[in-house]
């Protein structure tokens, strides 16, 4: 055991906003947020137990033009955050080598803007296009030998998503969305630019079956591409694509059954992976390979829903 806590965390957030309508085609939203976060651990190290505390007031303001044929556009800015492990905010040696450690913020502020288009021009389509890009001034990185997250290097992502929203008839909707995002460490430094495990490309698609009788059903494609593992973008990870489903039956309005399908196609995939030094039984020193947490195979679940 590297180390043993005990950790108590409390947050409250409090949000104020406001809708105004300027003119037919053009409104805003502006709002504020306020987050406070207590942190207490309590470690089997007496150097590493304590309290911290922190408190961010993030504001944000839309911007919204439109209808314009069924299609508004609109721009967002505004600030926010991550927290960090609560473990490092108290920290003052290293578990594992007992040298000095530095401690790290409770949250970490972020930044964000976003330009997008959204539209129910064409019947029975919602669709929605956005281009945004994501500052944080820290990034969270895996930390093999601890187990655990640390602090990083400013990082920044630019991307965009696009989402659909489909119903064609009355008893069938399709949902399709695509999202792509370049992710970069924001300072310079030797190891390379890359922010392992960030994700580049995420799809998915959605077929679900209701109203039409007393049956119902849906299957979920869901795909997660490829993601570098180190910072020089040497190592990275393979793709992540699952097939999930359900069908069910409705013996009335507050009663149903519904059996639930998981990874209908049995692949041996990646839920995550991390690239770090390890040694197994029986290796004569420390070997750098990838380490990953499977997805779970194919299972089933049945659930009898009633409600009253």
């Amino acid at each position: 055991t590297t180390r043993s806590d005990h950790i108590v965390e409390r947050s409250l957030g409090l949000y104020l906003e406001n809708k105004t309508q300027w003119t037919n085609k053009f409104r805003t939203v502006a709002g504020v947020r306020a987050d406070s976060f207590r942190f207490k651990v309590d470690s089997d190290n007496a150097a590493n137990s304590g309290t911290s505390s922190a408190t961010k007031v993030s504001p944000k303001l839309n911007l919204i033009f439109g209808p314009f044929n069924k299609t508004e556009f609109y721009t967002s800015a505004g600030y926010g955050f991550h927290s960090n492990d609560a473990r490092g905010t108290t920290i003052t040696l290293d578990p594992k080598t007992g040298n000095p450690a530095d401690k790290v913020p409770p949250l970490v502020r972020s930044k964000g803007i976003e330009l997008g288009v959204r539209t129910e021009a064409i019947p029975g389509l919602q669709s929605s296009l956005s281009f945004y890009r994501l500052d944080f001034d820290s990034e969270l990185t895996r930390a093999g030998d601890a187990g655990t997250t640390e602090a990083g290097r400013p990082s920044r992502r630019i991307g965009f998503e696009f989402s659909n929203y489909y119903k064609p008839t009355s008893w069938l909707t399709i949902d399709a969305d695509l999202a792509l995002a370049r992710t970069r460490f924001r300072d310079n430094d030797p190891a390379g630019n890359r922010v392992p495990g960030a994700v580049e490309g995420v799809a998915s698609l959605a077929l679900a079956v209701d109203n039409a009788g007393p049956y119902f059903g849906a299957l979920q494609l869901r795909y997660f591409g490829p993601r570098p593992l180190l910072e020089d973008n040497s190592v990275r990870s393979k793709s992540t694509a699952t097939l999930n489903g359900r069908i069910g039956y409705k013996f009335s309005p507050k009663v149903k059954l519904e059996l639930e399908a998981f990874n209908l196609t049995n692949r041996k995939n990646s839920a995550i992976d991390y690239y770090y030094e390890s040694r197994l039984q029986g290796e004569a020193a420390p070997v750098s390979d990838i380490h990953f947490h499977p997805i779970e195979s194919r299972s089933f679940r049945l659930t009898l829903v009633a409600n009253f």
